[in-house]
């Protein structure tokens, strides 16, 4: 049902697109009033131009997957305290990007730093094609700038990974079988209240056929947690699944697929100079503040626009 009615709104924009037009070249010969109806035309024709480029955009949406809501994860890189703020940095980007779009977003797990930031952080975003237009963002992030927590200023260049999933659907992409979990239950750190200090109510979830694992410590409840990390879970194992059919495609067309900590998407830089630039498109801006406030539209636009290009 829910392909159904993906299907029935992309059918029901491009006819209404194609209306639009024929409405404006019928109504060429009947102008009255020239330069009025100049103007009025070239109002409609603007609007649906931008529209049309909207659409067009969504024919990098390939995936079965890309329709679904996302499940977005931070982790931190190599560095300590200056990656794992970078990271907070990060989340703050995505939550701020979501608002901006009016997804509804929902913070599944985090894992706070020692002095400062985030180790990990995973979040789940709702919203039309919401996995679709994340998936740009799936990679490592690179910061540089004066550093905030040495006493010196120096430079540092700090790393953190940000990984993009499809949220799976409960027992239809992926079924788990009872005997492949490893249930481990804690006490929650941090802040919560008295009942989470003093009941084990995080989860830690172990797939043991592929060593996953999984914790969840957000909610006051044990059966909360476990239901939030049995979805993360999922997605996780779905993501394996979709990487897993990727690189068995590129094996066929001669290619290597490199996954790795120094394949870096894009760089923040903040210091000597101020440029974001994405290295596979080659898409910038000077304009960091505004990045880093979740103004990303220029640079998913330009990599979904990547995407068409190679598939035609």
């Amino acid at each position: 049902m829910r392909q159904l009615a993906e299907h029935k709104k992309a059918v029901e924009t491009w006819r209404g697109l194609e209306k639009k037009v024929a409405d404006i070249t019928e109504t060429l010969p009947l102008a009255e009033d020239e330069a009025s109806f100049q103007a009025e035309i070239r109002t409609e024709i603007e609007n649906s131009t931008s529209r049309l480029d909207e659409v067009e955009l969504e024919l990098a949406f390939s995936s079965e997957y890309d329709a679904r809501n996302a499940i977005l994860t931070i982790h931190a890189g190599a560095g300590g305290t200056e990656s794992q703020d970078w990271a907070q940095m990060l989340l703050r980007m995505y939550l701020r990007l979501a608002e901006r779009r009016s997804y509804k977003v929902e913070i599944l797990d985090t894992s706070p730093g020692e002095e400062a930031g985030i180790k990990s952080a995973t979040i789940g975003v709702s919203g039309a094609y919401a996995c679709g237009y994340l998936k740009s963002e799936h990679g490592v992030h690179r910061l540089v700038r004066l550093s905030p927590f040495d006493a010196d200023h120096a430079r540092h260049t700090s790393f953190a990974l940000v990984e993009v999933m499809p949220e799976a659907e409960t027992d239809v992409d992926i079924k788990i079988e009872p005997g492949d979990l490893k249930v481990d239950v804690f006490r929650s750190s941090g802040a919560g209240g008295q009942n989470v200090q003093k009941t084990s109510t995080a989860v830690r979830l172990t797939h043991l056929p592929t060593g996953l694992v999984v914790t969840c410590q957000t909610e006051r409840s044990q059966l909360q947690n476990r239901q939030i990390a049995l979805k993360i879970l999922q997605s996780r194992l779905l993501k394996l699944e979709l990487a897993k059919r990727a690189e068995e495609r590129a094996k066929l067309k001669g290619k290597r697929i490199s996954a790795g900590w120094g394949n870096q998407i894009r760089s923040y830089v903040l210091h000597p100079y101020k440029m974001v630039k994405d290295h596979r498109t080659d898409y910038q801006t000077s304009d960091t503040e505004a990045v880093l406030d979740g103004e990303l539209d220029g640079f998913i636009t330009a990599y979904l626009r990547s995407l068409v290009g190679q598939e035609e």
